[in-house]
């Protein structure tokens, strides 16, 4: 096994490979900014190393630093987490050059699902249900036209180096497409650095269901299952769950399977997720995200088996530590996104935490990285803690989150928290009776104070 892992994070999802490590008895090797040295992943870390100020771009995505860092420590794997360089390709590729392991899956496949547009023709080509679209980047303005009229409105425009929402538009005529191509054009070319856009139909109430898969070099590959996480705003998942409240048996079953045996065929290495919009009981593939999920310890929960741990035996050659037909399902589990921002507005809310208590009980989870004290700096993303609660059954899970809800105090600066106290009360949340959009129209349609 690995004698010791560099982590290239921070926040919560940097204690938590930490977590892992040391219950393998590998030793960790924090980073972190300036602005992240009294950070609890740090103070909690065998070692760390500074490797520049607060911007990330000068820090946590800074690739010579992070590997001079772990040259120094003598680390022999780097774990990416999620976010920042664990999707860059780029980076897999240079630690393996410098003779670490990369803690994820291959450099090919990074590379492959970072395209929107290849990705969406590899998996079609293994047998995952896709959207109905172009059958790659639009050129001009003539050619969406004519492939617009062959999918039909609405229809989305969607940069093909995208993510995160941006360099997405709705059109939902003719007329609209002008516009919505120009404006996704230019913000893809801001955000990512490439206009290119592809198109494709538009789902009016989807769900958002992802699979959960996990592939070894020994050639075993297993789904563990699906999270719903129909929960959104502005495209960013706030709530997931499993089971998903919208599926059945068979169609559990059905798309499991389906998206283990094409991960199979693409010889694909470690934990992934395979993204779908579910609607009329069809399933269409969104894209592929090559990393640990924000949301994985929803699964977790309901089969027990731990993610980072699995990844970090299978980046070491070890084979998976189970079969498919040893997973159990049991029970229900929900994930809410404590974000530092105001429940109402969402302006972010840097500052220090004042005062905390963290909730517990039986099947209570809070994977957070603050304390009473912490200075929740305003150069990162606005997550400070996920509270996952675990139940019997969904009712039995709804309950134990309102009481987790009520028990949490963070002080000193504004959180989501109270948004979700106020969801987890609503008809259509309790019911499962929800979809992408149902959040935004939600919100719209709320009384300001």
């Amino acid at each position: 096994m690995f004698e010791k892992v560099l982590i290239a994070n921070r926040g919560e999802i940097a204690l938590r490979i930490n977590r892992a490590c040391k219950e393998m008895g590998i030793a960790t090797v924090a980073v972190h900014s300036t602005a992240d040295a009294n950070a609890m992943w740090v103070r909690l870390a065998d070692e760390s190393v500074c490797i520049g100020p607060p911007p990330a771009a000068k820090s946590y995505l800074h690739i010579p630093a992070i590997i001079t860092a772990a040259e120094i420590t003598e680390a022999d794997a780097i774990h990416p987490g999620y976010g920042f360089l664990s999707e860059n390709a780029k980076f897999a590729e240079i630690v393996e050059q410098h003779g670490m392991t990369f803690i994820g899956p291959r450099a090919e496949h990074i590379r492959l699902m970072g395209d929107k547009i290849a990705a969406k023709k590899a998996v079609a080509e293994v047998g995952i249900p896709v959207v109905p679209g172009s059958d790659g980047g639009v050129a001009n303005d003539a050619e969406a036209r004519k492939v617009a009229k062959s999918i039909g409105f609405p229809l989305l425009v969607k940069a093909a180096a995208g993510g995160g929402g941006r360099g997405m538009k709705i059109a939902r005529s003719a007329e609209q497409l002008g516009e919505a191509l120009s404006t996704a054009r230019a913000e893809a070319k801001a955000a990512f650095g490439d206009d290119a856009v592809y198109l494709e139909k538009y789902l009016e109430r989807p769900r958002h269901i992802e699979i959960q898969v996990i592939a070894d070099s020994k050639g075993h590959v297993a789904h563990l299952g699906e999270r719903d996480c129909s929960l959104q705003r502005r495209h960013q998942k706030i709530l997931e769950e499993a089971p998903s409240p919208a599926l059945n048996a068979d169609q559990r079953a059905q798309i499991g399977e389906i998206t283990a045996k094409a991960i199979k065929k693409l010889g694909y290495l470690g934990v992934g997720t395979v993204e779908y919009l579910f609607e009329d009981g069809e399933f269409y593939f969104i894209e592929m995200n090559t990393r640990l999920q924000v949301e994985h310890p929803v699964t977790e929960m309901v089969t027990g088996i731990d993610l980072v741990r699995e990844q970090i035996r299978i980046a070491h050659g070890e084979p998976l530590s189970f079969k498919q037909g040893d997973i159990r399902f049991s029970g229900h589990a929900i994930e809410c996104r404590i974000n530092a921002e105001h429940p109402e507005t969402f302006a972010p809310s840097p500052g220090m935490i004042t005062s905390f208590h963290s909730p517990g009980g039986l099947g209570v989870r809070l994977d957070s990285a603050i304390y009473a004290g912490y200075q929740i700096p305003p150069y990162y993303d606005s997550l400070i803690g996920k509270l996952i609660v675990h139940g019997r059954d969904r009712n039995d899970c709804m309950m134990r989150l309102r009481r987790a809800l009520d028990e949490m105090v963070i002080l000193g600066v504004d959180t989501t928290a109270p948004l979700f106290l106020r969801l987890i009360q609503e008809a259509d949340v309790l019911d499962g009776n929800y979809h992408i959009h149902w959040l935004e129209e939600h919100l719209a349609a709320s009384p300001k104070e």
